[in-house]
């Protein structure tokens, strides 16, 4: 009998310790985000749809070294490297990527290939338009990932 007493004991602590927290935060106020005309906030460790970078002096960082797509755990980027010439210099290195996908039907967004790239050519973006219609569009090229250039001067807060 006294089991009995301390499991209801026991599980009416619980109850209440459970619709405390469901009866504070139910009367406080909501958040609303007026998505089509503002654009969404995000935390600034958000994972995003994937950005190559450029350096200072427009050219690619990219290297074509492999190690992102080596990295990846979900196998869903693809790079091919082509050889970078005095006469059409893409990156700083010696090699670039002439072709670099990622499948984002696939993509998990672990973070493996940030972390991998030595030379810091990929990093997380913070875009949010990921649902289209068609799969196929889930496919970004690397014209859809390179960081524009001359880059983008950020937004004025007044």
């Amino acid at each position: 009998m006294p089991s009995i007493v301390k499991e209801v004991g026991e599980t009416f602590v619980t109850l209440v310790k459970g619709f405390s927290v469901t009866l504070r935060t139910m009367f406080q106020k909501t958040t609303t985000e007026n998505f089509p005309v503002v654009p969404p906030s995000v935390q600034p460790r958000y994972r995003g749809i994937h950005v190559l970078q450029r350096d200072e002096n427009g050219l690619e960082k990219c290297v074509g070294c492999f190690l992102c797509a080596a990295a990846c755990p979900a196998n869903c980027i693809y790079i091919e490297a082509a050889e970078n010439t005095d006469a059409k210099r893409i990156s700083a290195g010696e090699r670039y990527a002439s072709v670099y996908n990622i499948d984002y039907s696939r993509c998990i967004f672990c973070g493996y290939c940030v972390e991998a790239c030595p030379t810091d050519a990929i990093t997380h973006g913070h875009s949010l338009d990921l649902a289209p219609y068609d799969i196929n569009a889930l496919i970004y090229r690397k014209e859809q990932l390179l960081e524009p250039w001359p880059p983008r001067k950020p937004a004025v807060k007044s």
